[in-house]
């Protein structure tokens, strides 16, 4: 498995959470699982660790010296552990930040992951011919791997012996593409044919994701929703032609969540824990969040937005109703960071109604645990959702989520209408517009069913009884690994 960030080596958002979760369960599953990351800042050789490959690789007509660490995860039920490759070339990874620095992207990024690509590649030949170790399916996380497919179909001689390897790329979010300017296409070392309309050229410029598509021998994405979503010129961000050429479709596996990171019973960020059976420590955890928001201890619901502040997450959406809002009985608590523009509204909002609005800029991870926990309900507005993780934890910690149904978001959270309240299975809000209208609108019907105790504490208990864990998850993953791979296995060997 190949992936840009994991935890807890490194975090920009949930694809980190994601990879590491999915990673250990395959473990679990009695898989041999092992995670190659590139080796970022902060990731200083510790005693639990040892380089176990030195090699050069070439990328944009150079060659980069590159070192790889090994380390060993203990996997809780698990017969082996998981063993996560560190990729260290400290000219392009030993920055500030992963991605960007200052909210500008590194001007090298593709030569960055094109090293990275051909580094996880060299890895497999070492691991193939020299160690003799079998690998079945290498699993791509975005656009920062998705040229490893490219590299294994494009160049064979090159990589000759690893033609037996299948790749699965999954795509996480399909707005961000990797996408560079033609001029650069060179660096990739790929055969000049390659950049055309009916591969990597995209309107003019190169795509690593449109690549990783086309030559992955399976591709899906984080919730059955997203991926009819995407093949529709609303939601394909240009791809939507690419995506629905592919004969065999886009899988969709919504995400789990690590049940023993995010359990209300047991979790140490938390004032008071509590469970479905007994929810009195909620009520502590809602004091206490409002305390340390600075707001006054009041008997009224309590929203919880957690995110990146952007406008692909809606909350331009919640700003706009604020007054519409304040007008209500009910406080808000933010905690976040993205857009300066949003941040700025959210300040002056946070001025204004300093009593009913609690906010923190920035992320902290004992925080969102808090908020999860002493909220009444989650406000998800998000124009598009591949698959969501914050409405997954808030049905664990009891928190009814308020979502547009788009996505994961649809998938996992189960609607209030009359069928679903007779069938006590409701475990939230849908709106269905993206609009601030309909949003507020969803949230005053959210607060008229909080005043009917019986219905919102089942509409609780349902979510928290709600399977979230990654154990179904990783059953699909297994079942589409084994299917990509049967072609490669059936095939009667060479006398």
């Amino acid at each position: 498995m190949a992936a840009s960030e994991a935890v807890p080596y490194a975090k920009t958002g949930g694809l980190a959470d994601v990879v590491t979760a999915l990673a250990m369960e395959l473990s679990k599953f009695g898989h041999h699982v092992t995670l190659l990351l590139p080796g970022y800042r902060g990731q200083a050789t510790q005693n639990t660790r040892r380089v176990v490959m030195r090699f050069s690789a070439l990328v944009a007509g150079k060659k980069a010296d590159v070192t790889v660490e090994e380390e060993f995860v203990p996997v809780m039920d698990a017969s082996h552990p998981l063993r996560v490759f560190l990729v260290r070339h400290d000219p392009y990874f030993d920055r500030p930040g992963l991605y960007q620095e200052d909210h500008q992207d590194y001007p090298d990024n593709l030569e960055r992951f094109l090293l990275f690509c051909r580094a996880v590649l060299h890895v497999l030949r070492i691991l193939t011919e020299v160690q003799g170790e079998e690998v079945d399916v290498l699993h791509l996380h975005d656009w920062q791997t998705a040229l490893c497919s490219v590299y294994l179909k494009a160049l064979p001689d090159e990589y000759n012996g690893l033609q037996k390897i299948k790749t699965l790329l999954t795509v996480h979010n399909l707005g961000y593409q990797g996408i560079f300017p033609a001029e650069e296409f060179v660096k990739t070392g790929l055969p000049p044919s390659l950049f055309s309309p009916s591969d990597l050229e995209f309107f003019g410029s190169i795509n690593c994701l449109k690549g990783g598509i086309i030559h992955s021998d399976a591709v899906s994405t984080v919730s059955p929703t997203y991926a009819k979503e995407i093949i529709t010129a609303e939601y394909g961000c240009g791809l939507e032609g690419v995506l629905s050429g592919r004969i065999d479709g886009v899988r969709g596996i919504t995400n789990g969540i690590d049940t023993t990171v995010w359990s209300p019973e047991h979790d140490s960020h938390l004032p008071a824990r509590y469970t479905a059976a007994n929810l009195a420590g909620k009520q502590v955890c809602k004091r206490a969040l409002q305390e340390e928001f600075g707001l006054p201890n009041l008997d009224v619901p309590v929203l919880g937005v957690i995110g990146r502040l952007t406008f692909q997450k809606g909350f331009d959406l919640l700003i706009e109703i604020i007054p519409e809002l304040m007008s209500l009985e009910l406080q808000i608590v933010f905690l976040g960071t993205g857009d300066y523009n949003l941040e700025q509204r959210l300040r002056e909002a946070q001025a204004e109604y300093s009593g009913k609005i609690g906010l923190y800029i920035g992320f902290d991870e004992g925080l969102a645990h808090r908020v999860e926990a002493g909220a009444d309900m989650l406000i998800m507005p998000s124009r598009y959702e591949p698959c969501g993780l914050s409405q997954l934890y808030s049905l664990r910690y009891g928190t009814v989520p308020i979502v547009r149904r788009t996505g994961g978001l649809a998938d996992t959270v189960v609607s209030f209408r009359p069928s679903t309240v007779k069938s006590k299975s409701a475990t939230g809000f849908h709106f269905i517009d993206a609009s601030s209208d309909a949003l507020l609108s969803t949230i005053i019907l959210a607060l008229y069913v909080y005043e009917e105790h019986g219905m919102w504490n089942s509409m609780i208990k349902s979510g928290m009884s709600a399977d979230l864990s990654w154990e179904r998850s990783a059953m699909q993953y297994t079942k589409l690994y084994r299917a990509i791979s049967k072609e490669t296995r059936d095939r009667p060997s060479e006398c």
